[in-house]
């Protein structure tokens, strides 16, 4: 299974050595999985955050991802630095807007929301964030944005202003990713949302894999070790969990445990 090992280079600490989105990509071709952990900056008190870096030391994730659509007191660095004091995880920027760079991190997920229509989440923001981008020393990942209907608005779909993908439809999923693909972004996120009521379904993840070559990231109601099996089995490569966990901390090990069995049954196959 790839893996990133912390390299210690000038004024940047714990850079993975390996680039992101090259390990990724290596995730999607040798078929096996990854588990991230998103952590907002608004709802995780430190207390809770120490506890859950000491619990991965024993049930590992992949990637932490720090963000979230509408984050209030900016903390995005302390959350960075409380994480590098207890892991060397690679540390990747999940922004709502410009305000959320932080070059402590590792890498950002350069979201642009084609699931939308609104321009601002398309291209406006990015134009504002890129000279900061360009002087933060961040891997830049170029991310397909896609927001599926969960049984709930989300705060994404409020503050962008825009629909979601109906639940039932993947062919309009899997048309939106490969007119992303074809545009030049490098990796497809299909989000129900914090808080959603029903995750993405197997079918438009399969749909949507069925389509495109890039790395497939889905997140929104993994809140079981089934549905988490369920997404990876359908194409996910990357699965994000969130307030699940913050909801139930038990969820991590088993998280952790299914996706490892999960690149066990890849490799022995």
């Amino acid at each position: 299974m790839p893996s990133i090992q912390p390299q210690s280079q000038p004024n940047i600490t714990h850079r993975p050595p390996q680039s992101l989105l090259t390990t990724l990509r290596e995730y999607r071709l040798s078929g096996q999985k990854a588990f991230a952990v998103l952590l907002d900056p608004d709802k995780i008190e430190q207390n809770a955050l120490s506890e859950l870096l000491a619990r991965t030391a024993t049930y590992p994730v992949d990637f932490f991802l720090v963000g979230g659509s509408l984050v209030t007191d900016y903390s995005h660095k302390e959350v960075i630095t409380a994480i590098r004091r207890q892991s060397t995880t690679p540390i990747v920027l999940f922004p709502g807007n410009p305000l959320h760079i932080e070059s402590s991190a590792d890498a950002i997920f350069f979201l642009s929301l084609i699931s939308g229509r609104n321009p601002d989440f398309l291209i406006g923001q990015h134009v504002i964030a890129a000279p900061l981008l360009k002087k933060s020393g961040l891997e830049i990942l170029p991310t397909g944005y896609m927001v599926v209907d969960s049984g709930t608005q989300t705060t994404v779909s409020y503050i962008s202003g825009t629909m979601p993908l109906p639940h039932d439809k993947p062919g309009v999923a899997a048309c939106t990713a490969m007119a992303g693909e074809m545009l030049g972004l490098q990796l497809m996120y299909l989000d129900a949302g914090s808080g959603a009521r029903k995750p993405v379904s197997p079918d438009m993840i399969a749909a949507v894999r069925s389509v495109v070559d890039v790395p497939i990231i889905v997140g929104g109601g993994i809140n079981s070790g089934e549905k988490a099996y369920q997404a990876m089995k359908a194409g996910a490569d990357l699965i994000v969990v969130g307030n699940g966990i913050e909801q139930d901390p038990d969820l991590l090990p088993q998280l952790s445990t299914v996706v490892r069995e999960f690149n066990q049954s890849v490799v022995q196959a």
